[in-house]
This record gives C-alpha cells, sequence and structure tokens, in this order.
C-alpha cells in the first residue's frame, strides 16, 4: 500500500507542475485503487490527472482552504479515486493560471488489486 505526499509552492503562471516526478510508484508495478487528494492556498490551480491512456479528470479547479504545508485529509478535501491497470503511468499535473503563487498540498495511495 504505497503513499506518497507532497507540498509545492507555484510561481506565478506556471504550468505542468508534476508532484509525482520522482516517486517510486508512478509507473504501477501492479492494478491498483488509486486515491488522490489534492488542495491549494488559492483559488488559480487547475489540475489534470492520467493513469495510461486514461484520462480521469482534466483541466479542473482544486479546492481551495486549509494551510500550506498540512497534508490534506477526506473529510474536508474531494477525493478522486480509480482503478488502473499495472504499467500504466500515473501522471498528477498542475497548472497555476491565476498569476499568483499557492502551494498545492496532495497524498495519493495506491491499493493493490487482487
Amino acid at each position: 500500500m504505497p503513499d506518497f505526499s507532497w507540498s509545492t509552492t507555484l510561481t506565478a503562471n506556471q504550468a505542468d507542475v508534476r508532484p509525482l516526478a520522482n516517486w517510486k510508484y508512478r509507473r504501477l508495478p501492479f492494478p491498483a485503487l488509486v486515491t488522490v487528494i489534492q488542495r491549494a492556498t488559492g483559488t488559480s490551480v487547475r489540475e489534470t490527472i492520467d493513469a495510461g491512456a486514461q484520462n480521469i479528470k482534466q483541466k479542473s479547479p482544486v479546492q481551495t482552504g486549509g494551510t500550506a504545508g498540512v497534508t490534506p485529509v477526506p473529510q474536508t478535501t474531494p477525493v478522486v479515486q480509480f482503478r488502473a491497470d499495472g504499467g500504466d503511468e500515473l501522471i498528477i499535473s498542475v497548472d497555476e493560471v491565476g498569476g499568483l503563487t499557492p502551494t498545492i498540498d496532495g497524498y495519493i495511495n495506491v491499493e493493490p488489486l487482487l
């Protein structure tokens, strides 16, 4: 059950930030149930989530609120959950579209499917 959390400050109009870029399980070694929770400190952040050939979420606003550096939890942040195949590459891409400098905090869990 691999987990990974991140906190990244974006620069104004920064595009295609990939918080999973250096994560060991970015390319899944097994079929999995994937759970992603992400929150930003400003309203100008958009997220795209892909798994292999699937586009899970396309350029959607990220929930705002919380404190920079604090990992979001399901009780206060929307959860994105989907199934992915072994060998799929998980990509979370974040864009800042408002000329601001928000922080994004996130958490991902991959649960092997038996």
